[in-house]
């Protein structure tokens, strides 16, 4: 069933098996999944979080074998039956599937032997997820340190996300979408519906995008200037220095555009979001309004209260005119924001960072400039 006769992915592998995408059936029980795995990892564990605790407990008091013994007790019979139908299926929708556990030992191995007495033969990770972990961590600060990067600057809503990731004209900009990463859309105003990863899963998919750019020969990047937190997800400490000493590249758009951009993402999109999720037009405002006053809440004190009492105002009148149909007014209070309080903080930043400005310009302009930056040095 599966075309790969080696019964272990080496490290001299990790890289193509990470760029490659292959099903990465991932053997710990779910609560160690959960704090972090791979993009194509799925996770089918051998043990439920209580069998690893019980197994773990029988561990420090009693050794190793009465341990592994204790395993085989509660993994057994329908149980394991069940468990080994489930990697069965994973290994028929993807016939080039990998195991692993915490470290390649003991709970990734027993599943290849179980696999293996229904003729399946399935390889392992040899070092397992810390392994895997390890060389992503070591190849992005070494890939990063040989990157040249430009950073794209500009005040908020001057569309630098899509100016990155979309193209009417079919050209791609060499980029890591940072936000795209993180879930986010890297304002106050920024939460998506979707959760955001956690810190390792947000660390990994950064280390392996940068990856796939260097298999692709492509030595100069474009990123998307950010603080250091793209909501909870925290930029590797490798990159913000690497931001830092790059040259910036600055888009510039008029208040009115920005105000427009910003509509359509935070307004028009979002409640898309919302809408799809909750799959009830009464259900999603709700959740919709409340998520645009808890944002403007939490800058409360940075905006004062006398001017987030007049924002707050003019969002409830928003919200009352969207609900009968009219998402139009939000532009007013979206307009407040950019010009009273983005934008004073922007020019701050800016300024206070002391940045080599090497371009700057629309849209268009800014896009052409980096197309030619990136590639001309790849």
């Amino acid at each position: 069933m599966n075309n790969h006769t080696t019964d272990r992915i080496t490290q001299a592998q990790f890289a193509s098996l990470l760029i490659s995408g292959r099903q990465l059936i991932d053997m710990r029980a779910p609560i160690e999944f959960s704090r972090g795995s791979f993009p194509s990892a799925v996770n089918l564990p051998l043990m439920t979080d209580d069998e690893r605790a019980r197994v773990g407990t029988c561990y420090a008091q009693h050794g190793e074998v009465a341990a592994i013994a204790l395993g085989h007790e509660l993994v057994s019979g329908k149980s394991k039956e069940a468990r080994i139908a489930l990697w069965v299926a994973a290994t028929i929708r993807d016939p080039d599937s990998v195991l692993y556990c915490l470290r390649g030992g003991l709970r990734s191995q027993t599943a290849q032997s179980w696999l293996a007495e229904v003729d399946v033969k399935v390889p392992i990770i040899d070092g397992g997820y810390k392994a895997l972990r390890r060389f992503l961590i070591d190849t992005f600060d070494t890939q990063l340190k040989h990157t040249q990067a430009v950073v794209l600057g500009g005040k908020t809503g001057s569309a630098k996300t899509s100016l990155l990731v979309t193209s009417d004209d079919g050209s791609r900009l060499p980029c890591i979408d940072l936000e795209g990463l993180a879930h986010h859309r890297g304002s106050a105003f920024g939460r998506r519906i979707v959760p955001q990863p956690t810190q390792i899963n947000f660390e990994n998919q950064i280390s392996l995008a940068l990856l796939k750019l260097h298999h692709n020969e492509q030595k100069t990047i474009a990123l998307e200037d950010e603080s250091r937190l793209i909501g909870r997800c925290a930029l590797p400490l490798n990159l913000q220095a690497k931001m830092r000493e790059s040259p910036l590249v600055v888009v510039e758009a008029t208040l009115l555009e920005r105000v427009h951009h910003s509509w359509e993402n935070y307004i028009l999109s979002n409640y898309e979001e919302h809408l799809k999720e909750a799959g009830s037009k009464d259900l999603a405002f709700i959740a919709f309004s409340e998520s645009l006053r808890a944002s403007l809440s939490n800058i409360r004190k940075r905006l004062g209260n006398p001017r987030f009492e007049q924002l707050s105002e003019v969002l409830e009148q928003a919200l009352t005119a969207h609900d009968s149909g009219n998402p139009e007014p939000h532009k007013e209070w979206i307009e407040i924001l950019l010009r009273d309080y983005y934008d004073p903080m922007y020019d701050y930043q800016l300024k206070s960072k002391q940045r080599e400005v090497i371009y700057r310009g629309d849209f268009k302009g800014v896009r052409e400039f980096l197309l030619d930056r990136t590639l001309r040095r790849a």
